[in-house]
């Protein structure tokens, strides 16, 4: 396995950062690895890449263990870091040739990365003249320099425009195929158009692994209705497929069913077979942002 996290745990003061967190992360993967603020993502990201130490636990790179073997991790590893830190007065080529004297690594590679991350038109610039957008770009291309086995991206897709974003996303895609990207997100469609497998954690603890198409296929249709009375909700349980019934407000019903089948017109029936009129009737597949608040809507 690329990643290696067997109950890894981090605390800071009586707080539990991370409770005994394990998985696993296999070369050629792309994981989404999401989570309220506050749920330890961030705090596991750095003790992978030996900035922090766990507490308990144990975590390997490559099979070099974070916490015996840092120097070997760290080379293994390429990482974007959430604040995203710049020198802010060097030039984007100089600041590259600069990380690239630290990695020991050629100019032509320096090129290549400013090549793949679609810096060339920015590249005399100096750091503080660019959007943040492209400030992320120099902050990946840093991360991509030494053409590392393994690529940590903390909030890759930051401040970037519609545009930007399908660049990076093609070129995390690109790089996933030879390389294990874990990458921490808040925007579930990127999640989606990016990532083989999701990890969700919440206050320090998995509560969520699952391959991407496993997700989708376990996806439960919901159906919301509204009727012109209130209907007792054991009644409404009687629609044949029906897992659940929920009463949003009024007479507005969410009727959750197993099947993929289109099952408004079970419910359209239902309505005529007891004297009802349906004022609304609306179709929706819990999609994973809904799954993202199922799971984590007691913490924000």
């Amino acid at each position: 396995m690329s990643i290696q996290v067997e109950n890894l745990s981090k605390n800071y003061g009586a707080q539990k950062a991370l409770n005994n967190v394990s998985f696993s992360i296999k070369t050629g993967e792309i994981v989404g690895f999401l989570g309220p603020n506050g749920a330890g993502k961030s705090t596991l990201m750095k003790i992978l890449t030996t900035y922090l130490e766990a507490d308990g636990g144990k975590a390997a790179v490559n099979g070099k263990q974070v916490d015996q073997e840092k120097r070997d991790v760290q080379r293994s590893i390429g990482y974007l870091a959430e604040n995203n830190p710049l020198y802010p007065d060097m030039y984007v080529r100089e600041y590259l040739e600069f990380n690239a004297g630290i990695y020991k690594v050629g100019k032509e590679r320096i090129e290549e990365v400013i090549t793949m991350t679609g810096l060339t038109p920015e590249a005399g610039k100096k750091i503080r003249e660019l959007s943040k957008g492209y400030k992320q770009r120099v902050g990946l291309a840093t991360a991509l320099l030494h053409d590392p086995e393994v690529l940590i991206l903390d909030e890759p897709t930051t401040g970037l425009d519609p545009n930007q974003l399908m660049d990076i996303r093609e070129l995390i895609k690109g790089l996933g195929k030879k390389k294990t990207v874990l990458l921490s997100t808040h925007i579930m469609q990127e999640v989606e158009a990016m990532c083989d497998r999701v990890i969700m954690i919440k206050k320090g603890t998995i509560v969520a692994d699952k391959q991407l198409t496993a997700l989708k296929e376990d996806q439960e249709q919901i159906i919301e209705v509204e009727f012109d009375y209130r209907v007792e909700e054991v009644l409404l349980q009687n629609i044949h497929g029906v897992t659940e019934v929920k009463n949003v407000a009024g007479f507005l019903y969410q009727l959750k069913f197993s099947t993929k089948k289109d099952m408004r017109p079970a419910v359209f029936d239902f309505a005529h077979d007891n004297g009802l009129k349906t004022l609304q009737l609306n179709q929706k597949n819990k999609n994973l942002e809904n799954l993202f608040r199922e799971l984590t809507a007691d913490q924000s």
